[in-house]
């Protein structure tokens, strides 16, 4: 009996063995971009993800500093039509609601890429501090976000066409420099993807239309 007992011991860790070898394979061949970056590489990644952090943290203070001075001004009865009128035309244009310009970039994404491969693009312009962006016609809010095999690829219900264009409103040296640089994403999508060919022009101006998607939230309530 003892004997069997440890023949079925050894089977089963034989058992766990082989699966832990095959798991530790599959996760070594899953494509991750991140596999074929430099340390220097990663650690340039992770610094711009903690400065755009950073930046939301001073605007969340800002807001909030805001709203706690519009109570403190409706407490005292001394609320601004003007300064009312423009912090709505703040919100519609950062919601997305209004139409927005200002100077920018404009990417052209030329090549068969998923939607995924796009996503990153959008990504690093939203991490480099855009303000607007659009996908040809669609502007993106949350909710948004592109999808599809290659070939495919939408923006929410709309399908965009090869070449895609993607504009985005904020600092031109900034957002092209974020998308430009050493292990950027468009270092990223060379590699993965050699027969694209993405190109970013700085634009002194540029018109992003407002979001035909419905904004209004099902769950959440504003606190005022």
């Amino acid at each position: 009996m003892r004997r069997r007992s440890s023949r079925v011991a050894m089977s089963l860790v034989l058992l766990l063995l082989g699966f832990l070898v095959v798991v530790q394979l599959r996760s070594q061949t899953t494509g991750d971009p991140l596999a074929g970056m430099s340390v220097q590489e990663i650690g340039e990644l992770v610094a711009n993800l903690t400065t755009r952090n950073n930046q939301l943290r001073e605007e969340i203070a800002t807001l909030e500093s805001q709203r706690e001075s519009v109570q403190a001004a409706v407490q005292r009865g001394d609320t601004s039509a003007v300064g009312i009128r423009s912090d709505l035309a703040r919100i519609l244009a950062w919601s997305g609601a209004a139409p927005v310009t200002g100077a920018g970039v404009r990417i052209s994404v030329a090549g068969m890429v998923p939607g995924d491969a796009l996503e990153l693009l959008l990504n690093e312009l939203r991490n480099a501090g855009a303000e607007a962006i659009a996908v040809g016609d669609a502007r993106l809010v949350p909710g948004i976000v592109a999808t599809g095999p290659a070939g495919d690829v939408a923006i929410g219900d709309l399908t965009v066409v090869d070449p895609i264009q993607v504009v985005a409103i904020g600092q031109p040296e900034t957002l092209a420099g974020s998308l430009t640089r050493v292990g950027g994403p468009i270092a990223q999508l060379a590699a993965l993807y050699p027969e694209a060919v993405v190109t970013v022009s700085p634009m002194d101006r540029l018109d992003i239309p407002a979001t035909t998607r419905r904004l209004t939230p099902t769950l959440g309530r504003p606190r005022i």
